[in-house]
């Protein structure tokens, strides 16, 4: 209602009273908004319910009302101005004639008390009885009352909900077209302000310079005012950071910076590992070189002496752009070392070329000669190669090639070179050990 608002008024202070106004001398017109004032008790107004909401309908009451009275006069304003009359009213008669300020809603009750049907809150502000008696002398009682409204749901509205921990600022406005308290929410309960969230001094906007991973969850604010309340959806906010101690597992046991030792032909899964958000992208490498793995996990399947070597977990952060990374040695147990000849390829066809690769040889290896067939007969030698000389056998073709892994290559396979191959090998320390394969060679269609 215009010119009734009082800032800062909440609510009425239980029982207070308001001072009589003694106006100077009785109007010439017979309007008593100013007339001489008879001693008497102080006018006391109270709204009745005390806190109204929109739509209550609300009395003005009035106690301290003295001598015979013969008319009342509402004003809803600060002065005994015309424009803020609501009603006059004749105490004989019962009759009430509406004022300017008269927004159809109110009645002047006989007990002087004025009551407001489904009051809104533009019916909010100061409100001013005068009374004229018998002798026409007039007494003056003002009072107050705060309507307050039903609150809408506010909305909170976010700068990003999605933030780099130390870098971004987060914003939170709580947007609401009512002018009433707010308070906030973060995972459901109640936000203390602490001295590094700052709060504007309205309590609308919530401001973290350098948010922090603590920080991400879910936010609401709430408005509220002593008959309503109501609060906002959540909005989640996300705070990106990592990756950081960035760490390689086996088995769940941390492995990073230290040797791994594997026994040969078994497999063995390396876990790279950090704390991020996201979770971050993954670049594996062995001995510097860029392997095509990009999980979380690298597998090493049949482990031999070619897969021996630095392994290293580089873990990329999309979103904050940075990286971390880790490494382990993963070494073949020497104790478990066991030799194996694969075919390359595994089933070759007549007219091809294969290898007979040689996996977990010795590594103090003295001398190492093959044979079409076994050992125990000197005229299957093929070929030997005693500290890197090549001498052929018996057996020879001209075929096949040794090299100082001890593989062998038999070049332009025929069908006769399917069969049993042999191959002998002696130690440094003098060990012997014997090892064969079977060749198959498929026939040329």
């Amino acid at each position: 209602m215009e010119g009734t608002h009082v800032p800062g008024a909440h609510c009425l202070v239980p029982h207070q009273t308001w001072g009589v106004v003694k106006p100077a001398s009785p109007h010439p017109s017979g309007s008593f908004s100013a007339a001489i004032l008879s001693a008497g008790a102080e006018i006391i107004i109270t709204p009745e319910p005390a806190q109204p909401a929109e739509g209550d309908n609300v009395t003005l009451a009035v106690q301290g009302l003295s001598g015979e009275l013969l008319a009342y006069n509402w004003y809803a304003g600060p002065t005994l101005s015309l424009s803020y009359l609501v009603a006059s009213y004749i105490v004989s008669t019962g009759d009430e004639t509406p004022g300017p300020a008269h927004t159809g809603r109110e009645a002047v009750r006989p007990d002087g008390g004025l009551d407001i049907q489904g009051a809104l809150p533009g019916h909010s502000g100061t409100y001013i009885l005068q009374t004229l008696n018998r002798q026409f002398q007039t007494e003056v009682g003002y009072g107050h009352m705060q309507v307050y409204e039903i609150l809408a749901q506010p909305v909170v509205v976010a700068n990003s909900t999605a933030l780099v921990e130390r870098r971004d600022t987060l914003h939170l406005t709580c947007s609401s077209p009512s002018p009433a308290e707010v308070r906030w929410f973060f995972n459901g309960d109640a936000l203390p302000i602490a001295v590094r969230l700052g709060l504007s001094p309205n309590g609308r906007v919530l401001t973290r310079h350098g948010i922090r991973r603590e920080e991400a969850g879910a936010y609401q604010c709430e408005v509220w005012n002593p008959v309503s309340v109501s609060r906002s959806e959540p909005v989640n906010l996300t705070v990106y950071f990592g990756p950081e101690r960035v760490a390689i597992l086996q088995d769940s046991t941390t492995r990073t910076g230290c040797t791994i030792k594997v026994d040969f032909n078994t497999s063995l899964t390396l876990w790279c590992v950090s704390r991020s958000c996201p979770e971050p992208e993954y670049v594996w490498t062995f001995n510097g070189r860029a392997l095509k793995s990009d999980q979380d996990h690298l597998n090493i399947s049949s482990m031999t002496a070619t897969q021996e070597g630095t392994y290293t977990c580089i873990a990329k952060n999309p979103k904050t752009l940075l990286s971390g990374s880790a490494s382990v040695v993963v070494k073949l147990s020497a104790a478990t070392v066991i030799m194996t000849i694969v075919p390359v390829p595994t089933r070759p066809m007549e007219g091809q070329d294969v290898t007979l690769t040689v996996q977990g040889y010795p590594k103090d290896l003295l001398v190492y000669a093959w044979y079409r067939g076994p050992a125990s007969e000197p005229n299957r030698l093929l070929s030997q190669l005693p500290s890197g000389n090549w001498i052929a056998g018996p057996a020879h073709t001209g075929r096949e090639v040794g090299f100082p892994n001890c593989s062998l290559l038999v070049q332009k396979l025929n069908l006769t070179d399917a069969g049993r191959y042999t191959l002998k090998t002696v130690t440094l320390q003098g060990k012997t050990e014997t090892l064969e394969v079977e060749l198959q060679v498929a026939l040329l269609e």
